[in-house]
């Protein structure tokens, strides 16, 4: 038994992954400012401390990362399932490669938050490292990735 997917379905389901990642590219953004944020909390004295508190920022913070990383991971894997749906194969490339590195390092990330939470400043310097990279790797692959996608609006227009 086969089973196919119908051409429309097809052809509009390689835009799903794109607009999900500018919107976790923007979320990833939102998330950095509270992180900058809980910084200046840790920092602050006396009434501005309390005043910062009052932005729950850390609540904040741990609920946008948490829906990063599984939207994040999903959307890795939901892209590649419809790359390989579409055209058969998965295309070896740049974009790929720094999507899978994207996916592991805030897979790591996340995963030093109980550290962080115990107090270790390298856990919590690492964190900002590797979220600092993902950021410059995001912006490169949203680049990159309009690309593929003006590479699959040319087609669908049958433009060369």
């Amino acid at each position: 038994m086969s089973f196919e997917i119908p051409e429309s379905i097809k052809v509009y389901s390689q835009f799903g992954h794109p607009i999900l990642m500018w919107v976790l590219f923007g979320l990833t953004l939102y998330a950095m400012y509270l992180g900058i944020q809980l910084r200046r909390v840790r920092s602050a004295d006396g009434e501005v401390k309390k005043e910062l508190i009052k932005g729950r920022f850390t609540i904040r913070h741990h609920q946008i990362g948490s829906l990063l990383l599984a939207l994040m991971v999903l959307g890795a894997i939901g892209g590649m399932a419809v790359t390989y749906i579409n055209n058969g194969k998965l295309f070896f490339g740049s974009h790929l490669l720094a999507g899978l590195g994207m996916t592991g390092l805030i897979a790591t990330s996340a995963s030093l938050t109980p550290l962080m939470q115990k107090g270790h400043d390298w856990a919590r310097y690492t964190h900002i490292t590797l979220n600092v990279v993902l950021v410059g790797l995001f912006g490169w692959q949203a680049v990159t990735g309009m690309q593929i996608v003006q590479r699959i609006v040319d087609q669908m227009m049958g433009v060369a």
